[in-house]
């Protein structure tokens, strides 16, 4: 597993320990992890939210009066060390 898959992972397991239900998705060029939030949440779970979300890159709240919260985070994939690192027409 590469090492972003380990944070989010790790990330995952920490939201879920929280009691809520984290999906996580590898794409291209980081994996992400998403979790729907309840209404209410309490003043320390925020707070060991954050501490969570903190392992990734970037993470940010969407929050609609149609959908509810939805806390999203992002962890970059490593870059690979050997092999084709230029991508299909990189010229050596």
């Amino acid at each position: 597993m590469p090492a972003s898959g380990l944070s989010a992972a790790a990330l995952a397991a920490r939201l879920s320990a929280l009691g809520l239900t984290p999906r996580v998705e590898e794409h291209p060029w980081h994996t992400s992890v998403e979790a729907e939030l309840p209404d209410s949440l309490s003043t320390e779970t925020w707070r060991e939210v954050l501490d969570a979300v903190a392992l990734a890159d970037r993470f940010g709240l969407l929050a609609t009066s149609m959908n509810g919260r939805t806390l999203w985070a992002a962890v970059r994939r490593t870059a690979p060390t050997t092999g084709d690192v230029g991508g299909p027409g990189h010229q050596r």
